[in-house]
């Protein structure tokens, strides 16, 4: 079976504040010396996100690229998928050929979910300091992205959180999908999601590694303020 001739997708979703934006930084200092990587970050108004990152160092600034959803940021990454996909050829037709491009969602809810027709694997971010019920609550995203993350391990006992149940209630909601429990400050918790990375990215060089959709999102909706008109939809 031929390799493929483009870099593997990898998107990262979840909550605002859960940590995407560190875990990509993280990813990329530990993986940049064996994989060309990109990255691609979504924010609704500003490029902040790409920013943050092109200002750590993580990468060559050209190599991070952001794309201003301007609306909801899910929309971008599952029902026009236009602004991400042209974001992302036009990384490869600078910088490629790339091994794995890290698409980053704005900040979400716990059931964000990215097309397949965008990313080739998704893992899902959660943070200890949302609370220890928060992986119970499930959503497509939790239960059923490639990989759960429970970030910012080393804060549970800061906010009385077990981050450790947190963990093995992920594992009990994803029917033995990965889990992992990480700190950017525990050197064995890098190492994990970061074979967890190289294993993923072996699996779409034998071309064996098929893009699952984790789900649609749940009905929701949308204001600005207390006065505006929500505007509530759904996503097929």
């Amino acid at each position: 079976m031929p390799e493929p001739t483009r870099a593997m997708r990898l998107g990262v979703a979840g909550p605002v504040g859960t940590g995407k934006s560190s875990l990509i930084g993280t990813l990329c200092r530990a993986l940049s010396g064996e994989l060309r990587l990109g990255v691609v970050t979504n924010d609704i108004y500003t490029q902040e996100d790409a920013e943050m990152l092109r200002a750590a160092g993580v990468l060559e600034p050209d190599r991070i690229r952001a794309v201003e959803t301007g609306a909801c940021p899910h929309t971008a990454i599952r029902d026009d998928i236009t602004a991400n996909a042209i974001a992302v050829e036009d990384l490869e037709a600078d910088h490629g050929p790339l091994d794995v491009v890290l698409v980053e969602s704005g900040g979400d809810n716990l059931t964000a979910t990215f097309s397949p027709a965008l990313v080739d694997a998704q893992l899902f971010v959660l943070d200890v300091a949302g609370g220890g019920d928060v992986v119970r609550k499930g959503g497509p995203g939790i239960a059923r992205a490639d990989l759960l993350v429970v970030n910012k391990t080393d804060l549970a006992a800061h906010v009385d959180v077990d981050a450790e149940l947190m963990v093995e209630q992920g594992r009990a909601a994803r029917d033995g999908r990965p889990v992992v429990g990480l700190s950017r400050r525990d050197p064995a918790s890098v190492g994990e999601l970061a074979d967890w990375v190289r294993r993923t990215y072996a699996e779409f060089r034998r071309g064996a590694l098929v893009p699952s959709d984790p789900g649609p999102m749940a009905p929701h909706s949308h204001s600005r303020d207390e006065d505006a008109l929500v505007h509530g939809h759904r996503h097929a």
